[in-house]
């Protein structure tokens, strides 16, 4: 059976943490490790970490080094992996417990190394802990196939769903970049020649950000891509502003969803 090895940034996480963490626990497909980066918390993040790790050695913490942000943290847990998949979940969202097998399932019956699922996407009040009854939330629905192309216009793949199957791609790190990192992970992938596909049963739930983070305010984002666009995939100007377009438009979409 393949081994998922599931990548957790955490930051003064400690109110979302312990439904994130038992989320990943209480999988189907159990051959999962949990590899948590703790980015320098200041509550009590690190000592659930432990706790967690004293009752099941799937959980795999550990303290960076200094203060990176969010892309760091998830490389130093990606360059720890020792599983045949690499997935992803961020401290506040959480899966469905049927989402590793169903999705491992999926993915060895295609062509595309990289995978994701739709999700459903809660409120921030979202309590965490109704997992095994289907969220009364919207349906973030996943495309059937993305490409290189289809990813400039837009980023198709909700980050707490993707999985990439390391023995056809390597070991693959994000960008350091405060914001995007995610988004320009999908990007390097497919410029090399991959795709994704998407699995349209919805097998995450997204709790929508408070204001103020990373998350909330979608707008905020802008500069980001463009940096993205321009530094990172080298896309020429008029290129680069007809990707931006396609991202703001679906970032007004969005906030209205």
């Amino acid at each position: 059976m393949p081994l998922v090895s599931v990548v957790m940034p955490v930051y003064n996480s400690a109110a979302t943490l312990g439904a994130a963490v038992r989320s990943v626990l209480t999988q189907t497909h159990a051959d999962v490790e949990l590899l948590v980066t703790d980015d320098q918390s200041s509550d009590s993040s690190m000592d659930l970490l432990m706790e967690f790790a004293a009752q099941d050695e799937r959980v795999l913490p550990r303290t960076a080094p200094e203060r990176g942000g969010a892309g760091r943290a998830r490389n130093l847990a990606i360059e720890r992996a020792r599983g045949d998949y690499v997935a992803f979940l961020d401290s506040d969202d959480l899966w469905l417990p049927e989402k590793t097998e169903t999705q491992l399932a999926f993915a060895a019956d295609g062509d595309a190394p990289l995978t994701f699922t739709s999700y459903y996407k809660m409120d921030a009040d979202y309590d965490g802990e109704s997992i095994d009854w289907v969220p009364n939330g919207r349906v973030i629905r996943a495309r059937d196939h993305v490409d290189y192309r289809a990813m400039l216009r837009r980023d198709y793949i909700g980050a707490l769903t993707a999985m990439y199957d390391r023995n056809a791609l390597g070991t693959r790190l994000m960008p350091e970049m405060r914001k995007r990192q995610d988004y320009a992970l999908w990007l390097s992938i497919m410029r090399d020649g991959a795709d994704a596909r998407g699995l349209a049963e919805p097998l995450a739930v997204y709790r929508a950000g408070q204001t103020g983070s990373l998350s909330s305010n979608k707008m905020s984002l802008v500069k980001y891509n463009w940096s993205l666009y321009r530094e990172h995939e080298g896309l020429s100007v008029p290129r680069a502003t007809r990707a931006l377009a396609g991202a703001v438009w679906q970032s007004l979409r969005n906030a209205r969803i």
